[in-house]
């Protein structure tokens, strides 16, 4: 028993170093030159010894993070101005939203996962962070989306919120509030929730959840097809205004949906845009001093999808 014992710790530790057929046929070779007859156990050991679904093993995602589509969120003054009672408020609990979603992941499969606090006046709070990823906020820093690459198998959407004038959208916007921006791209007007797809694209990265509010979720399954898991956590109805579920059911529907993200991750294809990208966007004139500000329009062609942000 002890040599039977020393002869199986190659063999389990080939498989974190090797593909499923390729540790098959080590596990094999190993065993047949070891000892002929352990071939009548092999797919005893195979079952033992193997991940139960290979397919979610070594993955590694990024959570790109906002506040307006956080649970308990429904006002804008919890979302501007930093460090008011209203925000420091907002953004415990976009850290429970988060912590929940972190733990899924991870339950789900997820190896490695990096926080990306997307918010303008960021949110991380650090003594409340969830064990098993790392955090990446403050500002300036190199580009909105830093760090991707295409070694991230999905990219998470938490807290997001509907695109500028969705009727139902909860602090609904695109990039600025104030001044009510509208993006097209390609005809097409699309929100935040594109823009960061789209980004995830070029690299390859499928988006595999969005939470937020029921208006984003819908948005989600227009743009992004139905195998991109959706996370309701309030329902809303106007922008201000919203019909909260308990912290509870959604911190759970959180967890819950981030696990099935993970098993729906090879389903999940990346959001693509035809090059190159005809782009345009409409703000208020915020500077003009006349009654009801003008409507500012910009046109631009983009040949690299990163810069639909720079208008």
């Amino acid at each position: 028993m002890r040599t039977m014992k020393h002869q199986l710790r190659w063999p389990a530790r080939a498989i974190i170093k090797t593909g499923c057929g390729e540790f098959t046929s080590n596990i094999r070779r190993f065993l047949s030159f070891s000892n002929p007859k352990l071939n009548l156990f092999i797919p005893v050991l195979l079952l033992v010894v193997m991940p139960k679904d290979p397919v979610i093993a070594q993955k590694k995602i990024t959570i790109f993070t906002d506040l307006e589509g956080v649970s308990g969120v429904t006002k804008f003054a919890q979302t501007r101005e930093k460090d008011t009672p209203l925000n420091i408020q907002a953004c415990e609990y976009f850290m429970d939203d988060l912590s929940a979603v972190i733990r899924g992941l991870r339950d789900g499969g997820a190896t490695e996962i990096l926080v990306v606090d997307g918010h303008g006046s960021q949110c991380v709070i650090p003594h409340m962070m969830e064990p098993g990823a790392k955090y990446l906020t403050g500002r300036p820093r190199p580009a909105n989306m830093w760090g991707l690459d295409s070694s991230f198998a999905g990219l998470v959407q938490l807290g997001s919120h509907a695109m500028m004038g969705t009727p139902d959208g909860v602090l609904s916007h695109t990039q600025s509030s104030r001044p009510e921006n509208r993006y097209w791209y390609n005809g097409v007007e699309s929100g935040e929730l594109v823009q960061c797809a789209a980004i995830a694209g070029k690299y390859g990265i499928p988006t595999i959840l969005v939470t937020g509010d029921e208006a984003t979720c819908r948005e989600s399954r227009k743009f992004l097809g139905k195998n991109c898991v959706t996370v309701p956590v309030k329902d809303g109805i106007s922008r201000e205004a919203a019909i909260l579920y308990p912290f509870k059911e959604t911190r759970k529907a959180l967890y819950e949906g981030a696990k099935k993200a993970m098993k729906s991750l090879p389903d999940c294809k990346p959001y693509k845009m035809d090059m190159p990208i005809k782009g345009k966007m409409q703000c208020l004139d915020l500077q003009s001093d006349s009654t009801g500000h003008a409507i500012i329009t910009k046109e631009a062609v983009f040949d690299d999808v990163e810069d639909i942000l720079n208008f």
